[in-house]
């Protein structure tokens, strides 16, 4: 069985519209921002709104709904200030995904910003731990992305990740997101199949399988173990398409959601053209 393919896809014009270019594009899942991800604020969710937005999703044949928290959050950081702020923006995105009825928002864990790296992942479990003690019973879960670790960035080993998840009280509530160029890009040989294994392997030494509730699919612009959060299209990057061909096959992953953030090019079908590539390495009767 393949498992539920899709995009992260434009909220413009109201986040019922991304459910409109999902269905355009043959979405089975997808993933959205719930506010501007470059803003610390945003205007409260109408009523409507949500209203429209699970309507269009039920009317859908897109099953998998996922968001993204905004890039700006640092949940380590060291500025009480920022870490205020990163604090307040992910309770409210996590506040407006239940309103969506999204059931999980991926986001990075955060940079250290020179502390080191066990003090910034004891910082980002604390900051899980105060968020989801303000939120109550909030039903959004949290996915902590895996990162390529680019300059002080934490979470670009598993085991940073589970890290996190074994020092937070919350633990239950928290999940995780594994994305192909990051993990390239953080050093894990995915461009091998032997290296695939040894991922997977880790992966559910670490972390478990059943803690991975997404899978982003991104080929990678820098070379492995480069540390550049690149992404490339399918076939266009250094990991080559072999990886992809190996995910979609993987029975351990079957009815994990894998979605696309690929450029979309000048002429905007860079996840059509992506999504076409996964279907055709996807394994024939599935």
């Amino acid at each position: 069985m393949t498992p539920p393919l899709g995009a992260h896809v434009s909220a413009a014009g109201g986040l019922a519209r991304a459910i409109e270019r999902g269905v355009a594009l043959g979405c089975d899942a997808l993933q959205v921002f719930v506010k501007n991800a470059s803003q610390w604020r945003a205007k409260p969710v109408a009523g409507a709104e949500a209203e429209a937005f699970r309507a269009a999703h039920a009317a859908s044949p897109i099953g998998p709904l996922v968001a993204h928290a905004a890039y700006l959050i640092n949940l380590a950081a060291p500025d009480p200030e920022i870490l205020a702020k990163s604090r307040a923006a992910l309770a409210d995105e996590l506040e407006r995904c239940a309103r969506f009825g999204v059931p999980a928002l991926v986001v990075h864990p955060g940079a250290h910003l020179g502390r080191g790296e066990e003090a910034g992942l004891a910082a980002v479990a604390e900051s899980l731990d105060a968020v989801y003690a303000a939120l109550g019973d909030c039903p959004t879960r949290t996915l902590l992305e895996l990162t390529a670790g680019q300059g002080s960035v934490l979470g670009r080993r598993l085991a940073d990740l589970e890290a996190i998840r074994a020092r937070s009280g919350v633990r239950d509530r928290l999940g995780v997101c594994l994305d192909t160029c990051h993990a390239f890009a953080a050093g894990y040989p995915l461009d091998r199949e032997p290296g695939y294994e040894e991922f997977l392997a880790e992966v559910e030494a670490t972390v478990g399988l059943s803690a991975v509730e997404c899978v982003h699919l991104n080929d990678s612009v820098g070379e492995r173990g480069s540390r550049k959060d690149r992404h490339a299209n399918l076939g266009e990057g250094r990991i080559g398409l072999g990886l992809f061909e190996r995910l979609l096959a993987d029975a351990r992953l079957a009815g994990v959601p894998m979605i696309l953030e690929t450029p979309i090019g000048e002429d905007e079908q860079g996840h059509a053209r992506d999504l076409a590539i996964l279907r055709r390495l996807a394994p024939a009767g599935s």
